[in-house]
């Protein structure tokens, strides 16, 4: 007979019950895992050595270093930034030392989200690391350039991990319906629009399975359509699929409004794509695109305005940083236009890649040796801030033979206008220093 009191055996989330046992079993970062590679290489050489690893949500940070505590019979100490502070890491360190004493295996720290430790967190393990007593593995979504002490990162090496691309997020849906899902089946179009929802992240995907799988029994259903998908998954989430002609057509939306100044359009266009689950950063990131590629030198002030707006976000987070990113677009429709900058980068880059490698004029040259002077390097270089109005008049600074190009053309408007009126006058005192000639 059942015992009615024992507690039953918890079900594990999809996502721990996939997590792969093997280094073959993980799915995507082959630039770090394919033979030759540098995390295949640590694993063969089985040497373990600290590390961080930086990348997007979901894509195998906790999982690889699941693997290496296995690869390198290590006891395995798990530590979350979020929850754990100097106490727990001082645990830590006991019983690594215990371990280390009583069967003489080493220790992986394994510490998750290590940048929202503050600096006398990190300390606190510093030294352990330095000796040797523990091997740390830091996970982290943001650049340790910026979050993790110079100390500890000058001791671990620094591995990028990628968000894992349509045809991995496409196998590891493979591989869930052939082990765990009871033969539910998708059609192609539940397959992209899952996909597509995704954004790269496999514990997204296998959380949005359990859903699926949930309310397919529920339904009856052992066939998911995109119809399917959308009613269980995607209204509740956004309304549009990154991976879907409607996160597209929005965003195209958004950036004609801007570039059209239109700023009461703008603004629908991003609070539409904010409600349905855009990531604000990424509306950051295609509005200064928008500031560089539509306004440019027009109004010089729009790219420091989405900037702004970006880091401002950052610190407030939502839905308090919406607001400046509400500012930034708005401004952006209302200022000057011009992709003139644009225009030229694109000509000179062009330029640039058919030509030769021309050589620097010598007057160019910098001679911060004996030997450079005497060998002529800036000899006959005329220093504009010496000459009358700041400006050395029909000096060349393009390589020697190369025919004279006009690539920046600036326009009327905002303050290209200004622009365009100052380089007249400069090609006119150019003109007459060369005694009229073009």
């Amino acid at each position: 007979m059942a015992d009615l009191f024992a507690s039953p055996e918890p079900t594990a989330p999809l996502a721990e019950a996939l997590r792969p046992q093997t280094l073959e079993g993980v799915v995507g970062q082959t630039h770090l895992l394919g033979p030759g590679k540098p995390l295949r290489l640590a694993f063969e050489s089985h040497k373990p050595h600290s590390m961080i690893l930086w990348g997007p949500p979901g894509v195998g940070k906790t999982t690889l270093a699941r693997l290496m505590a296995n690869a390198f019979d290590a006891e395995f100490i798990a530590l979350s930034a979020v929850f754990s502070g100097v106490k727990e890491i001082r645990e830590a360190v006991q019983r690594a030392q215990a371990v280390l004493a009583t069967s003489g295996r080493r220790t992986i720290l394994f510490v998750d989200e290590v940048h929202r430790f503050n600096k006398s967190q990190q300390d606190a393990f510093l030294p352990f690391v330095e000796q040797g007593l523990l091997t740390f593995i830091g996970a982290t979504t943001e650049n340790p350039s910026f979050e993790v002490n110079s100390a500890l990162l000058s001791r671990a090496a620094v591995y990028v991990l990628n968000s894992l691309t349509e045809a991995e997020l496409g196998e590891l849906l493979d591989r869930a319906v052939a082990t765990s899902l009871g033969g539910l089946s998708f059609d192609s179009l539940a397959r992209d629009r899952l996909i597509g929802l995704c954004d790269g992240d496999a514990r997204r995907l296998l959380n949005f399975l359990e859903i699926l799988q949930t309310a397919a029994v529920g339904a009856g259903v052992t066939e998911v359509s995109g119809e399917f998908v959308q009613n269980a998954v995607a209204r509740n989430l956004r309304r549009f699929d990154k991976g879907g002609d409607a996160f597209y057509d929005q965003i195209s939306a958004l950036h004609k409004s801007v570039r059209g100044s239109d700023p009461d359009a703008a603004l629908y266009w991003l609070v539409r794509m904010l409600d349905g689950g855009a990531d604000p950063l990424y509306m950051g990131r295609r509005m200064v695109r928008m500031a560089t590629e539509d306004i440019g030198l027009a109004d010089p002030r729009a790219l420091r305005m989405t900037l702004d707006a970006c880091e401002t976000y950052e610190r407030l987070g939502s839905p308090e940083g919406e607001l400046a990113l509400a500012e930034a677009v708005i401004y952006l429709a209302c200022a000057a236009k011009s992709n003139a900058a644009y225009v030229a980068y694109n000509a000179a880059r062009s330029y640039v890649s058919q030509d030769d490698s021309r050589p620097v004029p010598v007057h160019l040259r910098n001679a911060p040796t004996r030997l450079m002077k005497e060998m002529g390097f800036g000899k006959d270089y005329r220093y504009a801030q010496d000459e009358a109005e700041g400006y050395a008049a029909g000096e060349n600074y393009f390589p020697d033979g190369m025919a004279k190009v006009s690539w920046y053309r600036p326009t009327s408007r905002g303050m290209e206008g200004r622009i365009a009126e100052k380089l007249a006058y400069l090609r006119d005192l150019d003109k007459k220093a060369k005694g009229g000639a073009d």
